[in-house]
């Protein structure tokens, strides 16, 4: 089983995720400040790596794996989803 993504997308609350493997996963996006408050434009820059999502122009780095154990932004303290 894989955890690669396979297809990102957003609606006005969230982040969705498609793995390689069907699954869908929903976070919402309160848990990144960064792709909250970037455009749309910005958060459709989106870059998929065989472990992870990247946003150059936002510094922003998502593992698949931080995502399925409920991590959000680990790099701002008392931001975190988990």
């Amino acid at each position: 089983m894989t955890i690669s993504p396979s297809r990102v997308w957003f609606d006005e609350h969230s982040m969705w995720v498609e793995l390689a493997d069907a699954r869908i996963l929903g976070v919402p996006l309160a848990w990144f400040p960064r792709l909250l408050d970037a455009t749309p434009a910005q958060r459709n820059a989106v870059e998929l790596s065989p472990f992870g999502l990247h946003w150059d122009a936002l510094d922003e780095d998502i593992s698949i794996e931080g995502l399925l154990a409920g991590q959000g932004d680990l790099t701002r303290p008392g931001k975190n989803a988990a």
